[in-house]
């Protein structure tokens, strides 16, 4: 199951200089206290929808299963061009609403043939303990005084890392390799949750459709790297 690249959405395109880093969000507007209330409600509410629409692909990707493992190539490589899309698209009003829930439809679509292959019972204990993790996290980094501001450059250096290995082990196939990378996808989108949400909270997006698709990224791959952990270890094999 692909790792998506949860920072693309709200990548700047501005270069300041061969030396500096990439910036990872715009920098953040200048809102009252209302305006920020209003800003984390749409935020998410957003990411609830977009939960929703995942499952609704999920639910409709269960009838047809086997196709959508024959065209997965194919539909991961769409999944990238929605994302893309989304992000020329974020301040769009409509337009960007269309992506979004397109988007998310389709990252349910391609995450069915995991789902059937771990069976009905992981998924379910997938999901508490994602639901458990994301909401736990998310009230600790609300809650929190520490800044978590300067954990975006290490985040996204383990991120390259875990997505190499990931491609590595394509051509392994090594499921002890699998577990490893699987848990430390779990405890790397989990340190994100926490600093997504800080961001939020802080007003560090631009729009709420990038805030809510950062936090729906953080929560999806979780909930993969759970379901490849708990899949694995409870496989007969």
């Amino acid at each position: 199951m692909s790792l998506y690249n949860r920072d693309y959405i709200h990548n700047q395109t501005t270069q300041r200089g061969m030396e500096r880093e990439e910036v990872r969000y715009e920098e953040p507007a200048v809102r009252t206290e209302s305006e920020l209330a209003q800003f984390i409600k749409t935020t998410y509410q957003l990411f609830a929808a977009s939960c929703l629409a995942g499952a609704a692909g999920a639910y409709v990707g269960m009838g047809m299963v086997q196709t959508i493992a024959q065209w997965y190539i194919g539909l991961v490589i769409l999944e990238f061009a929605m994302l893309f899309g989304l992000y020329m698209t974020r301040r769009k009003p409509g337009l960007n609403m269309a992506m979004l829930f397109g988007f998310t439809f389709l990252t349910g679509i391609t995450l069915t043939p995991l789902l059937a292959a771990v069976g009905t019972g992981v998924v379910a204990q997938a999901f508490f303990l994602t639901a458990l993790i994301s909401g736990g996290l998310s009230l600790y980094a609300m809650q929190s005084a520490r800044d978590f501001s300067s954990w975006g450059k290490p985040l996204m250096i383990a991120l390259v890392i875990l997505v190499v290995g990931s491609l590595v082990n394509l051509f392994l196939g090594s499921p002890m390799l699998q577990v490893i990378i699987a848990s430390a996808g779990a405890l790397l989108f989990s340190f994100m949750i926490i600093y997504d949400t800080q961001m939020i909270i802080r007003g560090a997006f631009a729009t709420p459709v990038e805030a809510a698709i950062a936090i729906y990224l953080d929560v999806l791959n979780l909930f993969i790297s759970l379901l490849q952990i708990l899949g694995i270890f409870g496989s007969d094999e």
